[in-house]
């Protein structure tokens, strides 16, 4: 399947129709992850109540009228993990953790442990990026979910860390400031990536690098491709592509402002800042409209869904779910998320108690 997408040039003539091809394997992860978020933010709801016990009366006010009874749906048909109570004299009804969901989650805090000194170098790295080496504090916050941050990061992570950071109020408004410049975080991982596989090839003793018909090289200024199925590139459309792969670009953690922004250099680079800004989050993923947030911060395009459209061997946009959300696409094979950080580990392990082998959400660490 695809989607036929007409572009308006500045004459007001019509272009060429362009087809961006479909990715289900990327659709249905989206799907996969709606229950299981459910039964995470469920849990999380609980645990914050009096005694881990939250009175049924109490669930819209937590999370609404239309969404109480999608909660009540996932207490029923999950009994393995949500055990409801109450109901019988003077005791109002009542959900709470069962004794087997209750261990597993006590395990919780060994993988946020865990994940701690991930989140700090991720943060160094977010404000690396930008441009001043800093972020509007609600900006931070409104990645909170996607990074894995905790819902008390700015006394757990900001303030345990006055070495790494530190926040100021400049023009009335909160900002995240980075302390200390780190020149070996200045790495991105499409860097790391290429080093892993340019030590694999010398291992194997292949010498010969050439662009591959999916569009894939080898090279140090070289992204991973990974084109839809439906995808057949013709033989001109590889010839500058194979250009472009082997261009040059400055890297993501020099400041934008050096650069002139039509440089197809600096085009480049820009591709590289999206592919970092996501490869930060746990599940290489985000919502386009918070990515967009950050337009002032890193200097992304003004157009930016067309620079992601036009990248779709890299990125993916898709509409599932209630807000668009853009997938670095060579983290995924198929539905899995190839790398697990410790949390969404958990995440899994928890939701498993249901009998579902589904993929998790990392959207509920609001609620952590």
């Amino acid at each position: 399947m695809f989607v036929s997408v007409r572009q308006i040039s500045s004459g007001g003539k019509r272009s060429k129709k362009k087809i961006y091809h479909r990715d289900y394997q990327l659709d249905k992860v989206m799907d996969l992850q709606k229950k299981p978020s459910l039964i995470l933010q469920l849990k999380c709801i609980i645990q914050s109540q009096n005694h881990q016990r939250l009175l049924l009366r109490d669930l819209e006010k937590e999370v609404g009228f239309v969404e109480k009874w999608n909660f009540m749906s996932i207490m029923e048909k999950y009994p393995s993990i949500f055990g409801v109570g109450g109901g019988c004299g003077k005791e109002l009804p009542f959900v709470t953790l069962t004794g087997k969901a209750e261990k597993i989650a006590r395990e919780q805090g060994e993988a946020r442990n865990l994940m701690e000194p991930i989140l700090v170098k991720n943060l160094r790295k977010l404000l690396m990026l930008s441009i001043d080496c800093r972020v509007p504090l609600e900006k931070v916050e409104l990645i909170g979910n996607e990074l894995g941050l905790p819902h008390d990061f700015k006394k757990s992570l900001i303030f345990k860390y006055p070495e790494y950071f530190s926040t100021k109020v400049i023009n009335g408004r909160a900002y995240l400031n980075l302390e200390n410049w780190d020149s070996l975080l200045a790495v991105t991982a499409r860097e790391e990536r290429f080093a892993r596989e340019r030590m694999l090839q010398s291992a194997g003793g292949q010498n010969k690098v050439r662009i591959t018909k999916d569009g894939n090289y080898l090279g140090p200024f070289a992204f991973k491709m990974c084109y839809a199925a439906g995808f057949r590139p013709n033989k001109s459309y590889l010839e500058e592509l194979e250009k472009w792969q082997k261009m040059e670009f400055p890297s993501p953690y020099l400041n934008a402002r050096r650069f002139e922004v039509a440089d197809p250099k600096t085009r480049k680079r820009v591709v590289a800042v999206l592919h970092e800004l996501l490869s930060l989050t746990m599940e290489k993923r985000m919502i386009s409209a918070k990515l967009d947030a950050f337009h002032s911060e890193y200097r992304l395009p003004s157009k930016l869904v067309l620079c992601l459209t036009k990248h779709h061997g890299i990125f993916y946009i898709t509409n599932k779910g209630a807000r668009s959300t853009v997938f670095l696409k060579e983290a995924y094979d198929g539905t899995n998320l190839v790398d697990k950080c410790s949390i969404l580990m958990f995440n899994d392990k928890f939701v498993a108690l249901s009998g579902r082998n589904e993929t998790s959400s990392g959207n509920v660490m609001k609620y952590t």
